[in-house]
């Protein structure tokens, strides 16, 4: 019996070993698992190309603490104004009124510290814009105590990307980029930075996720990191284990300020273009369609006839622009730019950004059902372009012969109307003269004053036509009808409304 166990416990013990075996023989070797056993090779060959930007910047001195306010006869009064009387109320703080005053006082110079990296022997640094931004001085510290004035070269605030130059007695050591776009999550990754002020300090980790947007720009295509990076890592670089930059530290999301292992990187794709358009004008030059999109959404795909959502929807077109020449128009989808595949809207305003100027590409689109391809000659974004801030207008008067359709009060879109709503006579449509709140419209956020200009694609300019277009989307089985509505101020969008039955 005692034996019959021992066999047991034996067949146990040898099951456990193959299993460990086969399931090590599985993963692979442990190295790869665990990462590198060492990065202080790389970190000493590399750390000599990252710098420390210091930067003075001249501000007008303001108040910090503010005089509480307290009920009169309170207790707490005497301890209040003898408190503030010792520590500034009274002017001792640093200029300023008497009596608490919230006022500017004498300007006084704010210095700020974030991180940098050449990437040319002869001088050129790259960091963030938002770590100059606004900078009377650049200094450059390097890692051997030696310090150079910068000077800025160019800078894009779109994706916080700036390019500084120094004036060197020898060829400095360099970085070059590497290519991000193939990096994988789960790849290790390094960062050399200058967190709190700290100077030279190498953190390591892996690439936890790609193609983040954080909302921070209109080319957002971030790389998610755990590698710790801290307040003064900003413009630092991200490595890849062979000491190529793949990223450029910019953001972490954290409550207190410190690491808590979530953090951003402007990937290399995007960063090598801008550089080198910063290095060459001063400023970028970005491809231009000149179309207005919004995002494909469930309700809006069915209403549109598309299988799924994906690809880009164009809301509206700039007369003039390329999209306007190549017959682009407001309903399209755009599914394909140039080769690449849209299956998110965010992708096109980047790879639109990233062409070329004047360069004709292939727009795969889908109209109507049907799948077209146009070509487009790019033009400029201009840097300089504006929106207009538009003012809200006050709702026009009911006009008569309203309807009511899908949770809207419709009226003729007549002289009175365009006049309320300052239109010129070339608006066409219908307008929406109320919104019952409980109806789908409402949480759509179609507002009074609102204009809808097309109703599934088709131009309404009655009330009556609005009615006989929704009539027609229910009898051909349609759950929701696409409507194309203007704002007060221009601004269209593609709306998906829910039809009743």
């Amino acid at each position: 019996m005692v034996s019959g166990n021992r066999t047991v416990r034996g067949t146990r013990r040898g099951l456990a070993a193959a299993m460990l075996a086969a399931a090590l023989a599985f993963a692979g070797p442990a190295s790869a698992e665990q990462g590198p056993d060492s990065v202080a090779d790389l970190a000493e060959k590399l750390i000599g190309a990252v710098v420390n930007i210091s930067t003075t910047q001249t501000v007008a001195e303001t108040r910090q603490v503010p005089l509480p306010q307290v009920p009169e006869g309170s207790p707490f009064q005497d301890f209040f104004n003898e408190f503030f009387d010792k520590n500034g109320r009274n002017g001792d703080n640093g200029g300023g009124d008497e009596g608490g005053s919230d006022e500017g006082g004498d300007p006084r110079k704010v210095q700020s510290l974030g991180s940098g990296f050449v990437i040319d022997p002869s001088g050129i640094i790259i960091t963030n814009n938002h770590v100059i931004e606004d900078a009377d001085e650049i200094v450059a510290n390097f890692s051997d105590g030696s310090k150079l004035k910068a000077e800025l070269v160019g800078r894009d605030a779109k994706t916080d990307l700036a390019v500084l130059r120094v004036k060197p007695d020898k060829p400095l050591t360099a970085v070059k980029f590497g290519d991000s776009e193939h990096m994988r999550v789960g790849d290790w990754v390094m960062a050399i930075g200058n967190p709190f002020g700290l100077g030279g300090t190498v953190t390591t980790g892996i690439i936890s996720a790609r193609n983040r947007d954080i909302n921070s720009g209109p080319y957002d295509n971030y790389i998610q990191t755990d590698a710790a990076i801290n307040r003064g890592n900003s413009g630092g670089p991200l490595f890849n284990e062979t000491g190529e930059v793949i990223g450029i530290n910019t953001a972490i999301i954290s409550p207190s300020g410190g690491s808590i292992g979530i953090g951003f990187a402007i990937p290399s794709e995007i960063a090598v273009s801008v550089v080198d358009q910063l290095r060459e004008f001063g400023e970028t030059h970005r491809g231009w369609l000149g179309v207005n999109i919004q995002e494909v959404t469930d309700d809006l795909a069915e209403s549109l006839g598309i299988d799924k959502p994906q690809g880009a929807l164009v809301a509206g077109v700039t007369e003039g622009g390329p999209a306007a020449v190549a017959r682009i128009e407001p309903g399209d989808v755009i599914v394909a730019f140039d080769g690449h595949p849209i299956k998110a809207m965010r992708e096109l305003p980047r790879l639109v950004a990233n062409t070329a100027v004047g360069k004709e590409v292939d727009v795969t689109l889908i109209r109507k059902g049907k799948e077209l391809n146009l070509p487009v000659k790019l033009g400029r974004l201009e840097e300089s372009e504006t929106v207009a801030a538009k003012a809200e207008e006050a709702p026009p008067e009911p006009p008569k012969d309203e309807k009511k359709i899908i949770g809207l009060t419709l009226g003729q879109l007549d002289d009175a109307a365009r006049q309320k709503l300052s239109l010129n006579a070339e608006v066409k449509g219908v307008v929406v003269t109320d919104v019952d709140p409980a109806s789908p419209a409402a949480d759509k956020g179609i507002a009074a004053g609102d204009i809808i200009v097309e109703v599934a694609q088709e131009e309404v300019l009655s009330p009556e036509d609005v009615a006989k277009t929704v009539d027609r989307q229910k009898a051909m089985g349609r759950k929701s009808v696409l409507l194309l509505v203007s704002n007060a101020g221009g601004d269209l969008r593609f709306v998906a409304i829910k039809i009743d039955r």
